[in-house]
């Protein structure tokens, strides 16, 4: 049997997810003058799509599915994502100059979001091939090891935040990457190299962009005051913005944040959504959540999400396969990292990066291929064996 939990786990994310399409959407609403059921109508089709998908995902035999679906997602998402350009407006939505959905019947799809839980697969199959244990050599030697991988995500790098105009999935995406490599079996002191070289390789990709500089900029307008706090005032003076633009985003944020208190406004009561955080419902939905649900509400999305990875990653532990252990912490890592990097951007400690909270923002495209990842893990769920007294 599949692991009972996480799917019902994921299922009452999900639906805590429509409940805040509903709430959560009211200015949007007015101002595009929707039907009054319109946003949480479309979250309702596609969360039971989604809830259905993975479970139907977890009934399939993972000796025979697994590989397959996982190849598909991930060499079917980059061949979307290098047509998508070329294909015509009427078949593609395009936002800040740079197409990001297909649109199908009605819906968009963003390919990336598929390609993620590929590209997790496809790591996860490779490196259970072709890496192990460093057995004590150099990092030179471990360079030489990583380069194809290097390669590959130059070029999926190039697809995404060039061509789509998206640092933000580059960045989960490159965290990922790193992680799943020292599971692998990769020295520390690579997993370290290899971790200082991305940094240093995004601070110079966000150098050229101006765009980027001002958005780091106004970031730290409005988070300086905290930070500087804990330094000395003889340093803190070199780093201290005078005329910076603060970003009213994170600013309305935070105010929404502090407005929520302890047990927040009451369903439906929040005021921050009614004009003064644009997509409130898709990246912002935590922010959201903190005002009308307080931090108790906060809280318990943050419990669920603890204990839907919990799942995952004591999947992963349990898997005899490496190619399974690594593809469901793969997962996890996913997860996690698009849950801290959403907080920490709507909380102000770092800067927005537009990555929606999984399984939980609006958004089709985003929770069917996280729910599509998860049936994946509850599909080699099966393979494990209960251990005395507990479940699988």
């Amino acid at each position: 049997m599949p692991d009972k939990k996480l799917f019902i786990l994921t299922t009452i994310l999900i639906t805590f997810g429509i409940i805040c399409s509903y709430t959560l959407t009211a200015y949007a609403v007015i101002l595009f003058e929707y039907n009054a059921f319109h946003f949480v109508f479309r979250e309702l089709l596609m969360s039971i799509i989604s809830i259905l998908l993975m479970w139907m995902i977890a009934q399939l035999d993972p000796d025979v599915w697994l590989h397959p679906l996982g190849l598909t997602l991930f060499w079917g998402g980059i061949a979307l994502m290098v047509v998508m350009p070329f294909l015509p407006s009427f078949f593609v939505s395009e936002v800040g100059g740079a197409k990001r959905w297909i649109k199908l019947f009605g819906i968009s799809i963003a390919p990336v979001e598929f390609f993620k839980i590929g590209f997790v697969y496809f790591l996860a199959w490779s490196f259970s091939r072709k890496l192990g244990h460093h057995g004590g050599m150099g990092v030179k030697e471990e360079f030489k090891r990583f380069f194809p991988y290097a390669a590959l995500f130059i070029l999926i790098m190039f697809l995404i935040a060039i061509v789509q105009n998206d640092l933000g999935q580059v960045v989960v995406l490159s965290l990922t990457l790193a992680f799943m490599l020292f599971f692998a079996g990769s020295s520390f002191r690579f997993f370290l190299s290899l971790i200082g070289g991305a940094v240093l390789f995004f601070l110079l990709f966000i150098a050229m962009a101006p765009h980027r500089i001002n958005r780091i900029l106004s970031w730290w307008a409005s988070a300086q005051s905290t930070i500087l706090a804990f330094f000395p005032e003889s340093i803190a003076k070199h780093l201290r913005i005078a005329n910076g633009e603060e970003a009213y985003q994170i600013g309305h944020s935070l105010n929404a944040i502090h407005n929520g208190g302890l047990f927040g406004t009451g369903l439906g009561n929040g005021t921050f959504k009614l004009g003064f955080l644009s997509e409130v419902h898709t990246d912002f939905v935590l922010a959201g959540i903190a005002e009308e649900f307080g931090f108790i509400g906060v809280f318990a999305v943050t419990m669920l999400f603890v204990m839907i990875l919990h799942r995952l990653f004591k999947i992963a532990n349990r898997s005899k396969a490496d190619t399974d252990y690594l593809f469901s912490l793969g997962v996890g890592l996913l997860i996690t990292f698009a849950f801290m990097i959403n907080a920490y951007g709507i909380s102000g400690l770092t800067p927005i990066k537009g990555i929606s909270v999984p399984l939980l923002s609006y958004g089709g495209s985003a929770m069917l291929a996280s729910s599509i990842g998860i049936g994946m893990v509850l599909m080699i769920s099966k393979k494990i064996k209960p251990q005395s007294g507990e479940d699988a």
